[in-house]
């Protein structure tokens, strides 16, 4: 499943699901690399 995530105030990453983290921050991979970052809300 992919999610996209903000990193920051205009970063953005969308990538695979890993996991949630209890701070209410997500992981996802991109090829190799795990970032972390609030979730963006879904679009309507």
């Amino acid at each position: 499943m992919l999610r996209t995530i903000t990193m920051g105030t205009c970063v953005s990453v969308q990538g695979t699901f890993v996991k949630s983290l209890p701070d209410g921050r997500v992981l996802v991979r991109v090829g190799k690399q795990v970032f972390s970052g609030k979730p963006v809300a879904k679009a309507a």
